[in-house]
């Protein structure tokens, strides 16, 4: 009998798959992007990227950046009633307007 993967991935097959015309590495400004703290993002993850990739659960989801951890930034993210600390790096996150 098989058993079923419990990794970070697993059962994310279609959220963490690119259309057939993006597929490949993104472009270098997104890359570089900044953010100030303050500002509010979502996280739209780029599976070409693993590195700083929030966990998938957290796909298409808003929060606002409270600070940095290395290259990476850090975002509130309210769930229900309770607020997530998620660390992601610049690639996954999308500039929303104010």
């Amino acid at each position: 009998m098989t058993r079923m993967s419990n990794g970070t991935r697993s059962g994310s097959r279609s959220k963490l798959t690119k259309k057939i015309k993006q597929r490949g590495m993104p472009k270098v400004n997104s890359l570089l992007k900044k953010f100030e703290i303050g500002e509010t993002v979502a996280v739209v993850i780029e599976p070409a990227i693993q590195k700083g990739m929030p966990f998938h659960n957290f796909q298409g989801r808003t929060g606002k950046i409270t600070g940095m951890q290395g290259s990476c930034y850090i975002l509130k993210i309210k769930i229900g009633n309770t607020e997530r600390k998620i660390i992601s790096a610049p690639v996954h996150l999308k500039r929303l307007p104010q």
